[in-house]
């Protein structure tokens, strides 16, 4: 039993050599139609890293032919299934462009925004990927909007938008956590116009109040005035949106805060001009 199993192992070692040997074979000295044969069979293997070393082999010799349909393709396919997506998204998308009456070209169009949304990238890391991804899908929605692939692209850019909502959101809030006071509000206004149903929208609204509040009661005397209002009417706006928030005990403590600094500083200015 031993002797068999060892016997298999060597057999398969041996044939593995041997296919090894034959790709190094045709890959380096093979023609052009035995390397376009081989590529072909190791795609339809499976095979896609090794079919993508031939396929950018015999690229410049087939340009033109009708063969280059098929091996562009191939190689798209051959970069998505090996999870290489910037990569395939880029041959996609030259699919696209080079054969606008190709039977495949929905397939290629959806495979190049598909692969868009696989390559972006965790909401902490720059989302240039993320607004392609969305873009490349929205694209895809205009030309087919009678794919069945539409639901997918849809749940798709929901899922992009709401990674760029996270990262709004960390944003403004990184601000306000360093005390950025003036960049903590403007990034809190951004994230509330960019993305007018966003579920932040209560702790944004809450931190972006905070943020007035902070800077107000912190500010110079001739700036404390107009800050001390702002901060008010953000609190207004907020009480408006969320009247049973959570939040409403503490920033009603800090609006009395607010109202009595006000109250101060206008009995300073009119003692002063009194004066």
């Amino acid at each position: 039993m031993l002797k068999n199993k060892i016997y298999i192992l060597i057999l398969l070692v041996t044939v593995g050599v041997s296919s090894c040997s034959e790709y190094q074979k045709v890959l380096n000295k093979g023609k052009a139609e035995e390397q376009y044969a081989l590529a072909s069979k190791l795609y339809e293997s499976q095979k896609y890293n090794k079919a993508i070393q031939l396929f950018e082999k015999i690229t410049p010799i087939y340009r033109g032919k009708p063969q280059m349909e098929r091996i562009q393709f191939m190689v798209a396919q051959s970069h998505y299934n090996t999870k290489q997506y910037t990569l395939a998204a880029y041959y996609f998308d030259k699919f696209v462009k080079n054969y606008p009456k190709s039977s495949k070209l929905e397939e290629s169009a959806y495979l190049s925004a598909h692969s868009y949304f696989l390559a972006s990238p965790v909401f902490s890391l720059d989302q240039k990927d993320t607004k392609e991804a969305i873009t490349a899908l929205q694209n895809f929605l205009y030309k087919y909007p009678e794919s069945d692939k539409v639901a997918e692209a849809n749940e798709n850019i929901k899922e992009l938008t709401k990674k760029l909502e996270k990262k709004s959101f960390e944003i403004a809030k990184q601000y306000y956590h360093t005390e950025d006071y003036i960049a903590a509000i403007a990034a809190f206004d951004n994230l509330l116009g960019d993305f007018l149903g966003t579920s932040y929208k209560e702790e944004a609204m809450y931190l972006k109040f905070k943020s007035a509040y902070n800077l107000a009661v912190n500010s110079y005397i001739f700036k404390k005035e107009v800050r001390l209002n702002n901060a008010i009417k953000i609190h207004e706006r907020f009480k408006r949106s969320f009247s049973k928030s959570a939040y409403l005990s503490e920033t009603e403590e800090l609006l009395q805060n607010l109202n009595n600094e006000l109250n101060s500083l206008i009995a300073l200015k009119t003692e002063t001009n009194g004066l």
